[in-house]
C-alpha cells in the first residue's frame, strides 16, 4: 500500500479522547469513505466487453472466452468480499 494515509500525533489523541457514540460515528465515516473509493474504481462490464471486441483479431468466439475467464475472476473476488 503505497498511499496508505498515516495518523499523525494530533488526530491519534483526538481519536484516543472520543466517548464512544463519537468513535461510533467516525468509524461509520471512514469504513463509508473506503467504500464510496470502491465504487469510483469499479469498471463497467459492458464498456470493457465493447472495447475487447474492438481489438484486432478478437472474434465472437475469442470474446466469449475471454469475458468468461473475467466472469470466473469476478466470482472468485467477490465470494472472498473484495
Amino acid at each position: 500500500m503505497e498511499n496508505q494515509p498515516t495518523i499523525d500525533r494530533a488526530l491519534y489523541k483526538k481519536i484516543k479522547a472520543m466517548d464512544r457514540s463519537t468513535m461510533d460515528n467516525f468509524v461509520k465515516n471512514v469504513y463509508q469513505q473506503g467504500y464510496n473509493d470502491t465504487l469510483a474504481q469499479s469498471i463497467d462490464y459492458d464498456k470493457l466487453k465493447a472495447d475487447l471486441a474492438c481489438i484486432k483479431g478478437i472474434g465472437e468466439s475469442r470474446l466469449q472466452e475471454i469475458m468468461s475467464v473475467i466472469d470466473k475472476h469476478i466470482e472468485n473476488t467477490s465470494d472472498k468480499g473484495g
